[in-house]
């Protein structure tokens, strides 16, 4: 009986894993994961950023080969990182909402959440001069009261692929690099991450897999466009 409990409960995850974060799933739609397909360019997008000394590696790697990717910053860690989140916008790269704290719970509270975006757009309009049109909600949670508001709000939901499913525990970068380079395909959008959830952390191997990427694509023939640029939808909001 207790193993059927435990079955019928990792099933009934499964499915909500399907159905609200899964970038494949049908409801999606609302929810891009990937641009057209007629050109072989891919975006890289950051998340959970600023994060030091670690985002500010990855734009001196993206600097390096004059590469240009979107952002989608927590407005706390903007708010420990300011001067990251500004060198991040005059080096020309895009910025995007990714939530105030990155905390699960606010998903239970859809206004919490609401007032959450709404903070982190402020705090990024102060700091860096722009305000987003582009937001990423923290696990592409993507239930559609929460995908509304933000389209009520004038921002546009990206989702993505993430570059290697097991990121967040840092395996070896030129391993995850593998993985994300294999799935690439035209139009992708992958996903890597400077930070963890609002909190900073380790992300050494990530930088390293952001490197090799960058140089397995190019040698792939891919060009790197911002999400703005491969969606045909503004990056800020007038």
């Amino acid at each position: 009986m207790i193993v059927l409990i435990v079955l019928l409960i990792a099933a009934g995850l499964g499915v909500s894993y399907w159905l609200l974060m899964s970038p494949f799933a049908p409801s999606s739609r609302d929810y891009p994961h990937r641009g057209p397909d007629a050109e072989r360019v891919v975006a890289l997008t950051f998340d959970d950023g600023p994060n030091e000394p670690y985002t500010s590696q990855i734009l001196d790697l993206l600097a390096a080969h004059d590469i240009r990717a979107t952002f989608f910053h927590v407005g706390q860690c903007v708010e420990r990182h300011p001067e990251v989140a500004l060198r991040v916008i005059d080096a020309g790269h895009v910025v995007g909402n990714h939530s105030l704290s990155h905390r699960f719970g606010t998903y239970l509270r859809p206004r919490a959440f609401e007032r959450e975006v709404e903070r982190t757009q402020g705090i990024l309009a102060q700091v860096t001069g722009r305000t987003p049109a582009l937001a990423r909600t923290p696990w592409l949670w993507r239930q559609p009261l929460l995908l509304r508001m933000l389209r009520r709000r004038g921002l546009h939901a990206v989702a993505g692929e993430f570059g290697h499913a097991l990121e967040v525990f840092q395996p070896s970068g030129v391993r995850m690099a593998r993985r994300a380079v294999a799935k690439t395909r035209p139009g992708s959008i992958l996903i890597f991450h400077d930070g963890f959830d609002g909190r900073g952390g380790n992300r050494a191997e990530t930088v390293v897999a952001v490197r090799e990427t960058i140089a397995g694509l190019l040698a792939r023939g891919y060009r790197f466009v911002t999400v703005d640029e491969l969606l045909g939808v503004p990056a800020y909001q007038v």
